[in-house]
């Protein structure tokens, strides 16, 4: 398996992150949180399903698996990382929806100590209906969802109606998108603002976090 490292080798925490469904590991936003994640001092490692991996080598575009169809693979990242210390799991859209599916399994076990989705979907583009939140009602696992308040995945007046676990926190970014950009002439804010905010809070969040031990 394949990873990509931001930050120092050395750091006391590791965050691994999946992809989206439909860009890969070094897109252009996953490659910018990556970074700014590093500067603040975490060592961050992306990895990617099969099926986006392939389609650097294949002929073709393989569509992506149902999320629980990739738990397995998830499952063989965290243990191909072997990370040392406490490891905070998560992924950008369906690759953070994927690692919420094994998060409360991997903590139990004393593996992770927790969960960060950067833009969480919570429903597909304009069905607001088909809400993917049912195993969040009961997760146990300490988690950060970071969320543009516009985001189609799951804008901030849908979310705020829903069923989620107390062990669920937000950062809303003003404006942001599924990518978490503002419109900088609606907001006032820049993308690079908001990486700036979502890199301090996750600091400030990941030191909260208790070193996990095994049940």
């Amino acid at each position: 398996m394949t990873f990509l490292f931001d930050g120092p080798e050395q750091a006391r925490q590791t965050i691994l992150l999946a992809h989206g469904a439909g860009a890969p590991m070094d897109s252009a936003s996953m490659s910018a949180a990556s970074a700014v994640l590093g500067k603040v001092g975490f060592r961050v490692a992306r990895f990617e399903f099969d099926y986006m991996a392939s389609r650097r080598h294949q002929v073709g575009r393989r569509p992506p698996p149902r999320a629980d169809k990739l738990i397995p693979e998830y499952l063989a990242a965290v243990a191909a990382l072997g990370a040392d210390g406490p490891l905070v799991i998560g992924g950008k859209s369906m690759g953070g929806r994927v690692a919420s599916m094994v998060a409360d399994e991997l903590a139990k076990s004393g593996r992770v100590n927790g969960l960060l989705c950067l833009g969480y979907p919570f429903h597909p583009p304009a069905k607001p209906a088909e809400l993917r939140t049912a195993h969040l009602i009961g997760l146990k696992t300490p988690t950060l969802i970071v969320q543009g308040t516009r985001d189609e995945f799951g804008a901030r007046e849908e979310v705020a109606g829903y069923e989620l676990s107390p062990a669920i926190e937000f950062l809303w970014l003003e404006d942001g998108d599924h990518d978490l950009k503002p419109r900088k002439s609606v907001s006032g804010f820049s993308t690079a603002d908001h990486l700036r905010t979502m890199a301090e809070t996750v600091s400030a969040w990941a030191r909260r976090l208790t070193i996990p031990q095994a049940s």
